[in-house]
């Protein structure tokens, strides 16, 4: 017998906003997380008991495994160039958006706090990992689930569990040594770095560019073959300062520039006039900045459909 209507109306109440945070770092996706939730209740209609001590659990099953599903399908379509995650608006400071999981006035927290797994460099990190693999770590260093809760929602043994995330950390290494951890003190520099970043790029000054970056600074460029991008990463403070001299000097009709949190940290959205031949209308431009206040990383998102959640507002401050 399956739940009652006001059952399921409950149930969606009370877990679709945590099952929205999972599926998102899960996927990497807001349009797959949309879908993975919307999986999950069609699901939880046709084949959920009509009674559950523990719903969240159950639907938290569901919702993985469908986003294991949604990777492994992405993966053998394959994807122009780098994959970067769809960047969500988190332009509301000193709260988590409405969609984290929090229990009695505390969120739950693991290895990576929830600020930190919803990152552009922590989802793109992700990216190393197999569907299951990535299931596992979220599971686990995120949402601090133990290994035998975390077999029983993907149909693993308790050791299997432990060696799969043995291997997913590994996978992870890399990013752990560029790591930041998130604080309104690192949120204001990358600000501040942001803006001037940007003041440059309106300038065209490459040398102050360069100046700018880590030695090792990675860019990242996302058009999705919608539009011209890099096809691999770009390394080093020489080439990627010349990258974005170029790029600022091909992107004419330029209309604003906004400063956003996206993803909890600073971004940039650039706005331009109607796009002639394969130059973006929008592109999204965000850091991450060491400890030094260099620029090691930069995101550039241009995929049309990943920015279509992204409101122009006037709130934001528009450096010339």
């Amino acid at each position: 017998m399956a739940p009652t209507d006001s059952v399921l109306a409950g149930w969606f109440e009370q877990h679709r906003t945590y099952l929205w945070g999972l599926s998102y770092r899960i996927t990497g996706s807001a349009a797959d997380a949309d879908d993975v939730v919307q999986e999950t209740f069609i699901r939880a209609c046709q084949h959920a008991p009509a009674s559950l001590d523990n719903p969240r659990q159950w639907l938290m099953r569901v919702a993985v495994n469908a986003g294991r599903d949604v990777l492994r399908r992405r993966r053998r379509r394959g994807y122009v160039g780098p994959w970067l995650p769809t960047p969500i608006d988190t332009d509301d400071d000193n709260t988590l958006p409405s969609y984290e999981p929090v229990v009695e006035g505390r969120t739950l927290e693991g290895r990576y706090d929830l600020m930190e797994s919803v990152s552009l460099a922590f989802l793109q990190a992700l990216e190393a990992l197999t569907p299951t693999q990535r299931a596992v770590l979220v599971l686990r260093d995120v949402f601090d689930y133990s290994a035998l809760e975390v077999g029983a929602a993907l149909d693993l043994s308790e050791v299997n569990v432990r060696t799969i995330h043995h291997r997913a950390r590994r996978a992870m290494e890399q990013y752990g040594r560029r790591r930041t951890f998130p604080s309104a003190t690192s949120k204001a520099r990358a600000n501040a770095v942001l803006i001037k970043f940007v003041e440059l790029l309106s300038a065209g000054d490459v040398p102050g560019i360069e100046r700018m970056l880590a030695a090792d600074v990675k860019a990242v460029t996302d058009g999705g073959g919608e539009f011209t991008a890099a096809v691999h990463p770009i390394v080093g403070a020489a080439r990627v300062a010349k990258f974005f001299g170029r790029l600022a000097a091909s992107r004419t009709g330029l209309t604003g520039v906004i400063i956003r949190s996206v993803n909890q940290s600073p971004a940039a959205l650039f706005e331009f006039e109607s796009p002639r031949g394969r130059r973006p209308p929008r592109l999204l431009l965000s850091i991450d900045v060491d400890a030094d206040g260099l620029i090691r990383d930069v995101w550039a998102i241009a995929n049309s459909a990943k920015l279509a959640a992204m409101e122009t507002s006037s709130d934001g401050a528009q450096p010339t």
